[in-house]
């Protein structure tokens, strides 16, 4: 009876109510966002529209990556009170950290890319704006969501919220109106159809999945909760934080897995189904007018805006995290965002296929996962670093086989873009 009633008073000290979580949620949902970017639409749409449903399994897994990563990048910054890339700064030599810096800013390069093109296809598409112009005016609102920045993480979270929530209704919207074959999607959904002729796609769509700036990132909102109660001792405090970022990251990661199931079932139904094979962004939103109807179109394009609005304030975030982080600087989140702007302006200038350099933009972020995520690993099952709180044996692990699946997929795509075959 004793042990009954300790156990019954164990399950009582870990519940936690719905008002006394509601203040901790948010981080995660900043997060999701680069789930459901521009560069996820690219590879989801171009894997829907190539393989129909097959690549669904990808995604499943991709979300399972994901919730373990982020979870654990969370747990880093509560119990240390720094970023991923501050301890990497801490805890490696300069070279090694100096060369991690060179690489997370080529991912964050290649991330903002992907998310700025997105917003100004979408201002496009909505309102015939010239593609450059529209570039132009993509700037000038990321720069007026991040004046909130200066608020507080709070409001920018509100707005991010409010976009994610556009983003999951229009496609609720676009599944009803695809009425796809659902016994098919839940046959793949669980059952991985891979090989080499789906593997670039399969693996950009893992590169969009699990993007390593939002390893940075969420280590890094983290610190902006509040202190449940300075008199409670630092381990308790910290058990209870982690346990309402897991709540947090469950509840907007499983959200951002359902809206990129959606896209990749939408473009199955409608383009694979009748043989249609998307090339660009733009294409697919014109493709489902005649197919659809106008409000399938409208919907895609609003929810594309929202999309590219909200990852290109994040990943601008983001990237002052690493730039602070690794370097030991303070930075201009202003400049900043003027820095990586140039690069985007510059493909939209010269013309490039946007579609081709959104899914090239997350192969580079898949290539450069190994490197965040190993660092991560290493430091949340540091018992010195992190004390009672680090990793526990199983998710620590399950990090290392999701490190070497990653790595193996990584080196099978380098062999196919050598011509290799396997």
């Amino acid at each position: 009876m004793e042990v009954i009633n300790t156990t019954l008073d164990k399950i009582k000290s870990t519940r936690v109510s719905l008002k006394e979580t509601l203040p901790y949620i948010g981080p995660a949902f900043l997060v999701s966002v680069g789930y459901m970017d521009p560069g996820n639409w690219a590879t989801n749409i171009e894997g829907g529209s190539r393989f129909g449903y097959q690549l669904l399994a990808v995604l499943f897994i991709s979300n399972l990556m994901a919730i373990l990563l982020q979870t654990m990048a969370a747990r880093l910054g509560i119990v240390t009170g720094k970023t991923l890339a501050q301890n990497c700064r801490e805890q490696y030599s300069r070279k090694l950290n100096f060369g991690l810096w060179v690489l997370a800013e080529l991912a964050m390069i290649a991330t903002d890319i992907a998310e700025f093109i997105g917003a100004a296809i979408g201002f496009y598409i909505l309102f015939g704006i010239p593609l450059f112009s529209s570039g132009l005016i993509t700037a000038v609102v990321v720069f007026i969501i991040l004046g909130f920045y200066k608020l507080g993480y709070r409001s920018v979270e509100y707005i991010i919220i409010s976009l994610v929530a556009v983003i999951g209704f229009s496609y609720l919207v676009e599944l009803i109106l695809a009425k796809p074959n659902w016994t098919d999607v839940a046959h793949n959904v669980f059952i991985p159809h891979l090989d080499s002729t789906n593997l670039y796609v399969a693996l950009g769509m893992l590169g969009a999945t699990v993007m390593p700036h939002n390893l940075f990132l969420h280590s890094g909102l983290t610190l902006s909760r509040t202190i449940i109660s300075p008199d409670e001792p630092k381990v308790k405090r910290d058990k209870k934080l982690i346990r309402f970022a897991i709540i947090d990251s469950l509840f907007a990661l499983n959200m951002s897995w359902l809206v990129n199931s959606a896209m990749v079932v939408m473009a199955g139904a409608v383009f694979f189904t009748n043989g249609i094979e998307v090339t660009s962004l733009q294409e697919a939103h014109k493709t489902l007018e005649p197919l659809l109807g106008s409000l399938s179109s409208f919907v895609f394009a609003i929810a594309l805006l929202a999309s590219g609005l909200s990852s290109s304030t994040t990943s601008t975030i983001a990237g002052q995290m690493v730039l602070e982080g690794f370097l030991d600087i303070k930075f201009n989140i202003w400049i900043r965002r003027l820095i990586t702007v140039v690069p985007a302006l510059f493909i939209i200038y010269l013309g490039f296929n946007e579609l081709q350099i959104l899914v090239l933009s997350q192969v580079v972020l898949s290539l450069h996962l190994p490197f965040a995520i190993i660092p991560l690993i290493k430091f949340t099952h540091d018992k010195k670093l992190m004390g009672e709180n680090k990793s526990p044996v199983w998710v620590h692990w399950l990090a290392v086989i999701t490190a070497v699946t990653i790595s193996v997929l990584n080196i099978l795509l380098i062999m196919k873009l050598m011509g290799g075959k396997f």
